[in-house]
């Protein structure tokens, strides 16, 4: 990979020679890394390609994908910038590795939810075969100023804790609805927690990735 991401690839187990598998392209939240969302998927590790990616840019503890010019309101140019790029990396995975390009995935937590609900707008569903977005929010600029591909019936799943002092859970609403308008597949869980992934929301991601292979 010519990518300038850093990042982890674990492959399918045992792949049959001219076999394309499903992947799933992870974006982890601000001030975290590339080892933190594998573990939401490892039932699938043996039948998945799973990338995970870690953002560019240094905050501490960790990393991040943009900065923020305001709450909820990501810097434009650095938040533009870093969609073509991981476009550009789903691209060339897609190129590169045993991919079945019918059945690629994104899942993002909070900052990578907000690239999650934004890639599917970008990529349409010519590309991508559904979208993942735990407690995050589809930026305003993205809503009404982005060229939108269609995203009509494409499998979206987002989830946001009731009690998120993080992220406000209005947002996952907002994302929802958005989304709805857009004509595509919506499944949205809210749960009573706050800013994270519960057992039962890992558990639907699970099912919601079964699902739409298929």
């Amino acid at each position: 990979m010519k990518s300038p991401f850093t990042f982890e690839h674990t492959a399918p187990k045992e792949q049959e020679a001219g076999k394309l598998y499903p992947a799933v392209f992870l974006l982890h939240g601000m001030g975290s890394n590339e080892k933190d969302l594998p573990g939401l998927l490892t039932e699938l590790q043996d039948e998945y390609h799973i990338f995970s990616l870690r953002g560019p840019i240094t905050q501490a503890p960790g990393y991040a994908f943009f900065i923020d010019e305001d709450f909820g309101k990501p810097d434009r140019q650095i938040f533009d910038k870093i969609v073509l790029h991981i476009q550009a990396f789903i691209e060339e995975a897609i190129q590169t590795y045993s991919i079945d390009a019918t059945k690629v995935f994104v899942l993002g937590f909070s900052q990578g939810a907000a690239l999650a609900e934004t890639l599917p707008f970008v990529l349409g569903v010519e590309r991508l075969a559904g979208a993942i977005a735990l407690s995050g929010y589809l930026p305003g600029h993205v809503k009404e100023e982005y060229s939108k591909r269609s995203v009509v019936s494409l499998p979206v799943f987002i989830s946001h804790g009731k009690m998120d002092y993080v992220l406000p859970y209005q947002w996952g609403e907002e994302a929802r609805d958005f989304y709805k308008d857009q004509q595509a597949n919506v499944t949205f869980m809210a749960f009573e927690d706050g800013h994270g992934v519960t057992p039962e929301v890992q558990r639907e991601i699970i099912r919601f990735l079964k699902q739409h292979i298929s």
